[in-house]
């Protein structure tokens, strides 16, 4: 395959997620990642109780297919030497220490710039190189907390509500990975090389646009909305099926609404006053609820989520992440052989998230144990 990133080399100094997933989007779309590990390693390598994964925990495989590894000790004279050639070769160099870090290892933008003038220098931090936050130490929970985020999610009766996944890391690890997408664009166009400054913070400010821009423009603060969709309508919301499962209705435009009535036998709506519009609706949120969980409650959740989506009108049964994969695509994976971990040798982790041809996303490659590719690095700096 020529993947769109083949031949682009990346040092990623990164550990536990957002680093790391930044250097995972771009090892699937084709770049050469050599992972520059402690001599521990990196700590997600057994995050978890359960420790018969010997380094190669899910939450680590998640983030590192493909990539190579050696393991360093940067205070060290003899592999900080190493850690010199290797970031003076590199297109890219990626790295989540708390700022400053990389300067006292002499290793900071302007000291591989001077090596290495035309680098890509993506810096990963909680609250920005620069900010009056800058030591602030953090993780994914705390800029979830700081962001407001905690605040956008469960009703207005509901303590702080976290996302249930690390979504701030992944989503920093995005924005890090379309950053550097541009900064290697830019150089091709004859523009040199960028400092790149990606804060967790930042990212989740411009991740929640849609909640902080009304507040910016209005000044005033969206509500929580619970299980309701942004447009605050009674039939965009979750309702409970005659089996107990969830359903989640997303019906927003006036179209949709008159699809919804049409498929229900319940043509009324469209004439009722406290119905017949989307303010109308708005006002009489909880008469509109009440008809619809009355309605819902007639058939299983399955049932619903097929007749209605055949209608051309959004839904989706709410379902657990073992019931998501099965319903997901054979693109949306990619597979890979990992020896020795339990259940099997055989993994498949979620694939980049978009598809494209030819040669697009993907890699057969297993996340590397530690320090498995000191030789092959060492036999590259000697090259040339």
């Amino acid at each position: 395959m020529n993947q769109p990133l083949a031949g682009i080399t990346i040092a990623d100094f990164s550990h536990v997620m957002a680093g790391p997933y930044a250097t995972h989007l771009l090892c699937m779309l084709g770049a050469d990642v050599i992972k520059i590990e402690a001599k521990g390693g990196d700590n997600f390598r057994n995050y978890g109780a359960d420790r018969r994964f010997d380094g190669m925990s899910p939450a680590f495989i998640a983030a590192n297919a493909g990539k190579k590894s050696i393991a360093l000790d940067l205070k060290e004279d003899g592999d900080a030497a190493i850690a010199q050639r290797i970031v003076a070769r590199c297109d890219v160099v990626v790295e989540n220490f708390r700022p400053g870090v990389m300067a006292r290892l002499n290793l900071g933008y302007d000291q591989v710039r001077a090596a290495n003038p035309d680098v890509i220098y993506c810096s990963i931090s909680g609250y920005g190189q620069d900010s009056p936050q800058r030591d602030w130490p953090a993780i994914d929970n705390i800029v979830q907390a700081t962001s407001g985020m905690m605040l956008l999610s469960g009703s207005e009766t509901d303590d702080p509500v976290r996302v249930g996944f690390p979504i701030v890391d992944t989503l920093t690890g995005q924005s890090a990975a379309i950053a550097i997408l541009s900064a290697v664009v830019r150089r091709q166009n004859g523009g040199g090389g960028s400092h790149i400054d990606v804060a967790m913070f930042d990212a989740a400010l411009a991740f929640m646009t849609s909640a902080l821009t009304p507040f910016m423009v209005t000044g005033q603060s969206m509500p929580r909305m619970g299980n309701t969709g942004y447009s605050g309508l009674p039939t965009a919301s979750l309702f409970t099926a005659r089996d107990g499962r969830e359903i989640s209705l997303g019906v927003v435009q006036p179209n949709q609404f008159a699809a919804l009535a049409r498929f229900l036998d319940r043509l009324d709506w469209l004439e009722d006053p406290r119905f017949a519009t989307p303010d109308a609706r708005r006002k009489n949120f909880d008469a509109m609820t009440r008809e619809l969980a009355a309605v819902f409650a007639a058939r299983d959740a399955a049932d619903w989520e097929t007749g209605l989506n055949a209608a051309g009108i959004p839904c989706g049964m709410v379902r657990k992440v073992e019931e998501a994969v099965a319903l997901a695509g054979p693109d949306a994976m990619v597979t890979m052989a990992i020896e020795g971990i339990p259940g099997g040798d055989t993994v498949a982790i979620p694939g980049a998230g978009f598809r494209m041809t030819p040669d697009g996303p993907g890699t057969d490659r297993p996340p590397p144990r530690l320090d498995a590719d000191r030789a092959d690095i060492l036999e590259w700096l000697d090259r040339d």
